[in-house]
């Protein structure tokens, strides 16, 4: 006898949640939009600007919080994050800090420009503190660089969303397209206000993460999408509530497999990939759950919507 999660002829009222469901859903990208004038938004030195170092140690025993004492000591390193990285026997360390202006550039006379020589400070003070150290990378990120990766982003984002709208349209119908997009921006909302709320930053790993999201949450809802459509073919419009939670009911068991595997692989990165991997992995585990529901009580609830509309302007 197969194994199976959920059971054949399972009649869950998803479509019954709905209103309880779209008030959560308010009420948690509200309170991010509130969260932003009181926490503010985080950026990481790929939009701020800012300096990356990796460093190497001899001594085994030196540690993040070692690092960090060295670092508050010099006065002058703002918003600096340690993180170990590869493995604890490498002794390897990425050192990041935002920039100071150091020296003016022509045309940007108010950029901030870091220094080298706060580097080389940081090199020397790391080199006395806790034994020899080998500064094996440095990298800048100017404020213009950081600018435009974010303003990049954010049009990356935009242009995805516009090309979910034709895709879903062209597969399905236009009618189906607006509830995959709300779906999707709900998705990134949510991710994106969790962050804000507990006032983590945002770097080019949380932008990475945002655009699997993306694709990971229209993937669920076209699998669900497309039940619908079949299951619409033999009902009428009349029956669309029951055809919709029918349609969600029968896709129920891949979407608790699909959803439930990459959750325990995305934890598994979260626990044991290391902090440079965390965020990451971190914006995933929100994105796809978030990403589930948003398939099951934001997609499909607003085809219902669409719907009723659509036939009351018809009569």
């Amino acid at each position: 006898m197969p194994f199976e999660i959920i059971k054949p002829g399972t009649r869950i009222d998803f479509i019954g949640q709905r209103k309880i469901c779209a008030l959560l859903s308010v009420l948690v990208i509200c309170a991010s939009f509130i969260a932003i004038p009181i926490k503010g938004v985080r950026l990481g030195i790929d939009f701020a600007g800012g300096n990356e170092m990796q460093v190497k140690f001899e001594d085994s025993a030196v540690n993040e919080s070692r690092i960090r004492s060295v670092l508050e000591a010099l006065g002058d390193v703002e918003n600096s994050s340690v993180v170990r990285f590869g493995s604890d026997s490498e002794n390897e360390f990425l050192i990041r800090f935002k920039g100071q202006q150091s020296a003016p550039v022509e045309g940007e006379e108010k950029a901030l420009v870091p220094g080298r020589d706060r580097v080389d400070r940081i090199g020397a003070a790391l080199n006395d503190s806790l034994g020899a150290v080998t500064v094996q990378r440095v990298e800048f990120v100017g404020p213009r660089v950081g600018a435009e990766l974010q303003s990049d982003g954010l049009m990356s984002l935009f242009w995805a969303s516009l090309a979910i709208l034709a895709y879903v349209a062209i597969r399905f119908s236009s009618r189906y397209a607006p509830g995959a997009v709300v779906a999707v921006i709900h998705d990134l909302a949510v991710t994106a206000g969790i962050f804000v709320i507990l006032g983590l930053e945002f770097d080019l790993r949380i932008l990475a993460a945002m655009l699997a999201i993306l694709g990971y949450s229209l993937n669920d809802t076209i699998i669900i999408y497309d039940r619908i459509r079949e299951n619409m073919a033999l009902r009428t419009t009349a029956d669309l509530p029951e055809v919709l939670n029918l349609s969600v009911n029968q896709t129920l068991s891949r979407t608790v497999l699909t959803s439930g595997t990459t959750l325990a692989a995305l934890l598994a990165l979260y626990l044991l990939g290391g902090e440079v991997i965390r965020p990451f992995a971190f914006a995933m585990l929100i994105g796809v759950a978030v990403g589930t529901y948003s398939s099951i009580y934001i997609a499909s609830p607003l085809l219902l919507l669409l719907e009723g509309r659509a036939s009351t302007a018809k009569g």
